[in-house]
């Protein structure tokens, strides 16, 4: 179990995308050049937030993770996630609510995380994390891209890589069972 929340928290921490982080880009294909009108980057930080948002409306996520034990990967494992929506909360803080399910458990959780930007990419980021209801606290980098997520997590003794695609997907009654498959449930 707590690998899987783990894997949960790395999931929460990719839970963005889409091509709806691409800033807009002219006719002839090119950026323009960064100016010094100082409204000019706010505006552009409101519109890749969101479309963060919006990106993080009725989420899945479906991929693969692995171990990496000794400085090697562990064999691949599958994964979905569902994430049914993101706000942001001031600064870079924003809260992700995530669809945890495991074992007989099914709930939605608010999961609090930073956002940051690489450019017109978001880098989810989850510094020393305790799960609600596990024992050790997590950490994760998820960078996210044109419908796809690729990061990496740690938790106590254990560590791992994730990547795979995301797809929006029709609301859910939170408390509903699912078909989608955990880790746990893949163990």
């Amino acid at each position: 179990m707590k690998i899987a929340w783990t894997n949960l928290v790395a999931f929460v921490v990719l839970a963005a995308g889409t091509s709806a982080f691409t800033q807009e880009t002219p006719a002839g294909g090119e950026r323009p050049e960064a100016t010094p009108n100082r409204d000019a980057p706010i505006v552009a930080a409101q519109t890749l937030e969101a479309r963060f948002a919006a990106a993080l409306s009725n989420a899945t996520f479906n991929g693969r993770w692995c171990l990496l034990q000794d400085g090697k990967m562990g064999a691949e494992q599958e994964d979905k996630y569902t994430i049914i929506g993101a706000q942001k909360v001031g600064g870079d803080t924003w809260l992700i609510r995530t669809r945890i399910q495991y074992g007989e458990r099914d709930f939605v959780a608010p999961l609090p995380v930073q956002v940051k930007w690489a450019g017109d990419t978001a880098v989810i980021v989850v510094d020393n994390l305790a799960m609600p209801g596990g024992s050790r606290a997590y950490s994760a980098r998820v960078l996210v891209h044109d419908g796809t997520y690729a990061g990496t997590w740690s938790g106590g003794d254990h560590a791992g890589l994730l990547m795979g695609v995301i797809t929006r997907t029709q609301p859910q009654n939170s408390s509903a069972a699912s078909d989608s498959t955990t880790r746990e449930e893949a163990r």
